[in-house]
């Protein structure tokens, strides 16, 4: 079974792991010795697929300073492809759209799927702060992507975070699967609350309107440093005081977040949507360093035994 009838295939449940590209000056073979190590590391895992992230500055997202340098990375279309020689599992490439003209889009997926191969496109626009523009609107590039010969499947976005208070999330998820989304890939998970209001909501209105929702897939990443931690805030995720002095102040950091990320599981997972909605799983390492790119894998084991539990797989 492809990757494609299992994203939409509601009986189904996913799991991915993240991933993101070698700096873009990286020689060839460290560029291959990443992509092995990350081989090695993953083949051992009941996996779906692949998410190769397309790594952006990102400076309008916020006035705060960012906590890591931004470093260009190598083209996900080429890290996804030289991936693919190494494992069976499918690869979900990233692409921001920032950069694309409706003129330059199309000739971009001709050649993701002619030269690179790419079957699988999560789209992302701009960071939605400080007034930058896109030439190329979402929806549109969407629609274009959608509808290309290639045959993309094409996934977006969702951001429990900006659910409510005046923004609806779940109407922009329905309006991207109107645009040609048969899947959401959220961000990193580290408070239940938002992702329960959303996916109460989502379920809701598909419902009421008798539209069949998409899959939406969950994200957690581990989290054992303080910079680590700022750099995931910085993102835009909401992690609570409380919670961050959990996780710093425990003597086993990584082994407190990889728990506080099973608890979130379950609260998310303890409501009747979770009978109705399909759901996935996207574990992913936003850090560089070893202990906390092994504890990612210990995080994948960990929630897909509470998915287990609640009957998920």
């Amino acid at each position: 079974m492809d990757l494609r009838t299992k994203l939409v295939d509601s009986g189904r449940f996913v799991t991915l792991y993240g991933t993101t590209p070698p700096r873009a000056d990286a020689p060839e073979e460290r560029v291959a010795r990443a992509a092995t190590r990350l081989a090695e590391r993953v083949a051992p895992l009941p996996l779906d697929g692949l998410v190769v992230y397309d790594v952006q500055d990102e400076d309008g997202r916020t006035a705060l300073p960012r906590p890591f340098p931004y470093l260009p990375t190598t083209d996900p279309r080429a890290y996804a492809h030289t991936l693919r020689g190494l494992l069976d599992t499918p690869q979900i490439t990233y692409k921001c759209i920032a950069d694309m003209t409706a003129e330059t889009w199309s000739p971009w997926l001709d050649e993701a799927r002619r030269e690179y191969g790419v079957r699988y496109l999560s789209l992302v626009g701009l960071p939605t702060a400080r007034g930058r523009t896109s030439t190329l609107p979402l929806p549109q590039a969407t629609r274009m992507a959608a509808t290309h010969p290639g045959a993309f499947t094409i996934g977006g976005v969702a951001i429990a975070e900006r659910h409510g208070q005046g923004r609806s999330e779940s109407a922009r998820m329905r309006r991207k699967a109107d645009d040609g989304c048969h899947y959401f890939i959220s961000q990193a998970v580290y408070a239940a609350g938002p992702t329960i209001g959303l996916l109460g909501d989502y379920a809701r209105e598909c419902a009421d309107r008798g539209i069949g929702p998409r899959r939406v897939i969950l994200t957690f990443a581990p989290c054992g440093r303080a910079k680590t931690l700022d750099f995931i805030r910085w993102l835009g995720v909401a992690i609570a005081d409380e919670t961050a002095a959990a996780i710093l102040d425990d003597p086993a950091p990584l082994t407190r977040s990889i728990a506080i990320c099973r608890d979130n599981l379950r609260a998310i997972l303890d409501h009747d949507y979770a009978r109705t909605l399909p759901l996935g799983l996207n574990i992913e390492s936003v850090s560089i360093y070893k202990e906390e790119i092994d504890a990612s894998i210990e995080l994948c084991h960990t929630l897909r035994e509470v998915a287990r539990e609640y009957g998920l797989v």
